[in-house]
């Protein structure tokens, strides 16, 4: 088995940015799922999404069957550290939204990926079958970003790792409100 994908009852502690209507363990996958949710950005940017997310599913199914898919698992943070991490690097993918924390009952399936890669997938750039398939194998891999010595625009791209976790079971709150709202974007007072 690999070092990040875990099958197991044993209680786990993930979190989530959610809108403050949502409800809990009910949760609205859109409400819980950052990467999820439609990005307000031209049609180019939209497309190279799903490409980024049709990608990653199609070497799943091909390679990494045993790990739980991106498009049916609930895509929660490691850790509270991780959750601040995405909010600081997409502030507007959380914004008016609450960090929640909630605790798996029963057993579940979970991997741990750094969404970084899904960063670089996002990038304005055009990237052949070879080099998708590479990134895919380092995302399904567990692999860090900042190790694979990657480049954009013929400079070194390095980002910090902001760990996301698959998640399949069942989850309960174990705190409402943990912090207040995501509040204003940058540049706004």
């Amino acid at each position: 088995m690999n070092g990040h994908l875990f099958k197991d009852s044993t209680p786990l502690e993930l979190y989530a940015w959610l809108a403050p209507e949502a409800e809990i363990p009910g949760w609205d996958i859109l409400s819980a799922n950052p990467f999820g949710v439609a990005l307000p950005e031209d049609h180019f940017t939209t497309v190279q999404n799903y490409f980024a997310e049709y990608h990653l599913e199609y070497y799943r199914q091909r390679l990494f069957q045993d790990f739980p898919s991106r498009l049916h698992a609930l895509l929660l943070f490691a850790t509270r550290v991780d959750a601040e991490n995405f909010r600081a690097k997409h502030p507007t993918r959380v914004h008016g939204k609450h960090l929640v924390a909630a605790r798996s009952k029963g057993d579940y399936v979970v991997s741990f990926h750094d969404s970084a890669w899904l960063d670089y997938l996002r990038l304005p750039h055009s990237l052949n079958l070879t080099t998708l398939d590479e990134v895919s194998g380092h995302y399904w891999k567990g692999a860090l970003v900042e190790e694979a010595g990657l480049r954009f625009m013929d400079e070194p791209w390095r980002e910090p790792p902001v760990i996301e976790a698959l998640f399949q079971g069942i989850l309960e709150p174990t705190t409402r409100d943990f912090h207040a709202a995501s509040g204003w974007l940058p540049g706004f007072s």
